[in-house]
């Protein structure tokens, strides 16, 4: 029958106990909780990682999808495949022809380290330009926070305009200066600025926030190269026509390229989903390892708390005859040796736990995620070390239940 206060005595015992053998005690709680720091921990930072992963592709468009040039591989013999780049004909042509409810944009990477200018102030030569339709921030998940977004007229008049990122306002204009309807430099080009983004944040160690977006045809202009590539971006109307509006995607831009039946793709289609999911598939093997890492510290831990619990009853001997003199029942030694075994594996897994969600949020605060409190893997370390406690001390407290009294009075 279960007693509040012979629970407390027993605690009470095994806290004293503890604090006897404090150096193999701490040991042992210093074991328990790196097995359970490196479940929390790398739990909490997977989490936080996927929560970032989902995030920035849902930044760059949600139920957007791509039509992107393939990449090169080499085949078996060692013959490199090499895949055309797509053309801005071919682009605009299936922006005209793709007759879906959707919305499709046309853009191309300028440049990746162009310098911007503005009177004194310039950037460092890193900032990306985008050369873009009227169509691209919507697809890309921008939105403009002053100004403007560029116009068809923008497209067929070559205008020499620009739509800056949030970043680059601080690093060319001074302190509260508007910068709408000023002349910047980019590279050697003077362009006016006639709208500013919102703020979207670093994407995977990006500055997304320093980018400059040109007209496309202003682009093919003063930064044509050889094999320009372009991509195409398709945003459906309807998110429950995505699969279709890939298909038919698929479809018209075989039959722009002039593709056979038999013959494979030689472009690809990339969408946010695939690419979040292929990014998470990938870390759950990190997952995997962190488990495995966990586990097999919480053996090692079960087989040193078991150690310790085996040791104490040796050193105890006297202690647990003098107990059994003076009326302490089997029951009460068992779980004597049981509660203080328990004890042991709590604290270790609560040190491991708060060790595991700090460690866990730091990478959140790196990736730019939220805080997160990992209630189910809290839990879940809880129960391990209840089991942890439990099993480990089942053979000592076994042991030191059944030994005679006699014997363990005259025990030295």
């Amino acid at each position: 029958m279960f007693s509040k206060s012979l629970f407390r005595e027993n605690l009470r015992i095994a806290f004293s106990s503890i604090r006897s053998n404090l150096l193999r005690t701490i040991l042992t709680i210093f074991i328990i909780a790196f097995g359970i720091m490196a479940l929390v921990g790398i739990r909490t930072a997977i989490d936080a990682i996927k929560s970032s992963i989902s995030n920035e592709f849902r930044n760059m468009g949600a139920n957007t999808f791509s039509i992107v040039n393939r990449d090169s591989r080499i085949t078996i013999g060692g013959r490199v495949e090499r895949y055309r780049s797509i053309e801005f004909r071919e682009a605009s042509k299936f922006k005209n022809e793709f007759n879906f409810p959707a919305l499709v944009s046309i853009s191309t990477h300028a440049t990746d380290i162009a310098t911007i200018k503005y009177k004194s102030k310039k950037t460092n030569p890193n900032i990306p330009v985008i050369g873009s339709d009227e169509n691209y921030l919507i697809t890309s998940g921008y939105e403009i926070e002053e100004g403007r977004n560029l116009t068809i007229n923008d497209l067929e008049s070559n205008a020499h305009v620009v739509i800056i990122g949030y970043g680059l306002v601080k690093d060319v204009f001074e302190e509260g200066e508007d910068p709408l309807d000023k002349i910047i430099r980019i590279g050697n080009g003077k362009y006016k600025v006639i709208g500013v983004l919102k703020e979207k944040g670093s994407s995977f160690g990006s500055t997304g926030d320093k980018i400059c977006i040109l007209p496309i045809t202003s682009v093919r202009q003063y930064f044509s190269r050889p094999n320009m590539n372009f991509r195409i971006s398709v945003l459906p109307n309807n998110s429950t026509l995505f699969r279709a509006s890939i298909n038919e995607a698929q479809g018209i831009f075989r039959v722009i390229r002039k593709l056979r039946s038999f013959e494979k793709d030689n472009f690809s289609i990339e969408s946010s989903d695939n690419l979040s999911n292929m990014l998470i598939k990938n870390i759950k093997i990190v997952n995997k390892a962190a488990t495995i890492i966990g586990v097999i510290t919480l053996l090692g831990a079960a087989i040193g708390l078991m150690n310790i619990m085996l040791v104490s009853v040796t050193e105890r001997t006297r202690e647990i005859g003098i107990r059994k003199a003076i009326g302490a029942k089997i029951s009460i030694i068992r779980r004597q040796f049981l509660y203080e075994s328990i004890l042991i594996g709590q604290l270790g897994g609560i040190l491991g736990i708060i060790l595991g969600i700090f460690i866990g949020n730091v990478v959140s605060l790196v990736t730019g995620g939220a805080f997160i409190v990992p209630w189910k893997w809290m839990l879940i370390g809880i129960a391990l070390c209840f089991a942890v406690g439990l099993v480990s001390g089942l053979f000592p407290a076994i042991k030191a239940s059944k030994l005679d009294p006699i014997i363990s009075l005259r025990y030295e």
